[in-house]
């Protein structure tokens, strides 16, 4: 079979042409110190986020997706709560459903470097209300303490150390 076909065929398909863009946020701790990185890609489960830190405490953090993108030190309440469009409680480990943005707890090894890769189920990037990019935009929060997984508002996970407001493409 001719590339050129072949090649027309992949760029026309549905499913290509449905595929919402990545997103990206470039987070920063309350000096403005840039500490790491959240990649967003959709996948069969939902939306797919990738954190990579350095320079952090070493231990458990909470991470969430907030429900404002915008990221003011140097306490980042500008953030607001955490993305809750479906009007659920907190926590991973709550029965009866947790906030769109909650996500497990980032480790930090001793050299101050961690990563994480967690699904957001029923998130998108497209329009609407479950999207990263409704109006007023979301993101990304790092506290300074582990999540517990079950109490509201934020899981008892402290301080909000670091922020990135998530962006379009790269």
């Amino acid at each position: 079979m001719p590339r050129a076909p072949l090649l027309a065929t992949l760029l026309l398909s549905p499913a290509l042409a449905l595929a919402s863009p990545p997103a990206w946020a470039s987070l920063k701790d309350a000096a403005g110190k840039p500490v790491g990185t959240a990649d967003f890609s959709v996948t069969s489960g939902g939306l797919q986020v990738k954190l990579k830190v350095s320079g952090l405490t070493p231990g458990a953090h909470g991470f969430h997706v907030h429900a404002a993108g915008l990221c003011e030190g140097p306490d980042f309440k500008t953030a607001a709560g955490h993305f809750n469009p479906t009007g659920k409680q907190h926590g991973l480990d709550n029965l009866q459903g947790h906030h769109a943005g909650d996500l497990p707890n980032l480790v930090v090894g001793g050299d101050g470097r961690g990563e994480a890769t967690a699904t957001l189920a029923g998130v998108t990037l497209g329009e609407g209300e479950t999207s990263l990019f409704h109006a007023g935009g979301t993101a990304v929060v790092i506290h300074a303490g582990a999540d517990d997984g079950k109490t509201d508002p934020a899981g008892n996970s402290g301080a909000r150390i670091a922020c990135g407001v998530v962006q379009r493409g790269k």
